[in-house]
């Protein structure tokens, strides 16, 4: 793979205008689309991601091995109240689980984070099973990279196999509204669920766009023009049956509580809604430290535990309690957190975007302390620090070509629990490696071969 990286920079030094042209191609492609983070262009780099299929291969099993650990944590906590205290859910939430999403699996759509430092260690530092977002902007690039002059010339000696995510996504709202439905066959309507406010928003405009290309009927809709009346979920006079639901439960609850017009409906049956409730279970961050934890060795198999030891990073949440330390030795969690921040990363169980998240070696004593203070008080968890990979990435930047070396983590999607479908890549310079936290860029996620 170095060999196509190399060849695909080459390509851009030695021909400025080929970079010039291609650097606009980017621009204009993105504005064109609305590939917008707010107000940003979503990417900012002309080279896509690459992989080998050896590479992917060892994905597709490593995230095939992982599930099943994933799915017994989650069946056990449904049903084991005691158990379930691990994960830290909220009193609301813990209310919400009793509804019966209609559907087998609590997240038919999710996203793993995890980072490929090398073609052996492969790291899982986050699960989202609420609201995985950016299949949408990774397909779209995909296509605008197909249409740049440098990534035309590179295909002369390169094969390049795009990754789509976006089938993946409608195949499981597609397979879930037909367990909700049953026996009876109208074909579903969707409302793509969030505050129209949010920076993401251009994305729900990709997947009405691909939704209406399908033959589906689809519309955009804000949780504060939604009513539950005569049994049924209305945005106006739109009967909504299938909530493709990006909006996150916390805000949703936060700002219309418990007997929000979308919860009743979803309460009385009235709509499928996918993502589930249920789905806060694994999306809690507090999940890799119910798998990572030696209190719960005995409910995996030998070559679970072996999987679970090999790519998930010590986690567990922060208390004051006695465990066991990453090399193995009996420690006081919060004494030894105290005198390890270098190592560590303290996260809260429920956020997104890189919100909250406090690195170790960034900030001194006295900041480590008030956060694992703060930790105490509002549910966190402590991880053992990862390895960030890196890559060099080109852009043109005051006509100028530049090659920078920016960090990079591998978000493979998953449908119903079971099996990849797609890849998310994202870079920055930053170690939160995270667009929504501001530094970060997606690129396309490609598969590529000489000729």
């Amino acid at each position: 793979m170095s060999d196509a990286i190399t060849s695909y920079h080459d390509l851009l030094a030695s021909d400025s205008a080929l970079a010039f042209d291609s650097q606009a191609a980017l621009e204009q492609a993105q504005k064109n689309r609305g590939l917008m983070f707010g107000t940003r262009p979503i990417c900012s780099v002309l080279r896509p991601r690459f992989l080998t299929h050896t590479q992917y291969k060892f994905l597709q099993d490593t995230v095939k091995g992982l599930l099943p650990a994933f799915q017994k944590t989650y069946d056990r906590a449904l049903g084991d109240a005691d158990f379930r205290t691990q994960f830290k859910l909220t009193p609301y939430e813990e209310e919400l689980l009793v509804i019966n999403p209609g559907y087998r699996d609590p997240s038919p759509t999710s996203r793993f984070d995890s980072f490929f430092v090398s073609n052996e260690e492969l790291l899982f530092t986050e699960f989202n099973t609420e609201t995985p977002a950016g299949a949408g902007y990774s397909d779209s690039l995909a296509e605008v990279f197909y249409g740049m002059p440098v990534f035309q010339e590179f295909q002369r000696n390169y094969h390049v196999f795009p990754l789509p995510a976006k089938p993946g996504v409608l195949h499981a709202l597609m397979g879930s509204f037909k367990q909700w439905q049953g026996n009876t066959s109208q074909p579903p309507r969707i409302a793509i669920l969030d505050w129209r406010e949010v920076p993401t928003f251009s994305e729900f405009v990709i997947f009405y766009d691909y939704f209406k290309a399908m033959g589906i009927e689809v519309r955009i809709v804000d949780p504060r023009d939604c009513e539950f009346r005569d049994g049924k979920l209305m945005a106006g006079d739109y009967h909504i049956t299938l909530i493709y639901k990006r909006v996150l439960i916390t805000e949703l609850l936060d700002r219309g509580g418990i007997e929000h017009p979308v919860v009743l409906a979803v309460r009385a049956g009235a709509v499928c809604m996918v993502n589930s409730f249920r789905s806060k279970i694994l999306f809690k961050k507090a999940s890799l430290a119910v798998l990572s934890d030696e209190r719960n060795e005995s409910m995996f198999t030998a070559d679970e535990l072996l999987a679970l030891r090999r790519h998930i990073p010590w986690t567990r949440v922060m208390e004051q309690r006695m465990t066991v330390a990453p090399n193995g030795s009996d420690i006081e969690l919060l004494l030894w957190t105290m005198g390890n921040k270098d190592n560590l990363v303290l996260k809260p169980n429920d956020d997104y975007g890189g919100h909250g998240i406090t690195l170790g070696w960034t900030v001194d004593e006295e900041q480590w302390g008030k956060a694992v203070s703060a930790a105490l008080d509002t549910p966190h968890v402590v991880q053992w620090k990862v390895r960030l990979p890196s890559e060099a990435f080109p852009s043109v930047e005051n006509g100028t070509l530049h090659v920078i070396d920016r960090m990079l983590d591998t978000n493979p999607y998953v449908a119903f629990g079971s099996y990849m479908h797609g890849c998310l890549t994202r870079i920055s310079t930053d170690p939160l490696v995270n667009v929504t936290a501001g530094g970060g860029s997606t690129v396309p996620t490609f598969l590529v071969e000489e000729r």
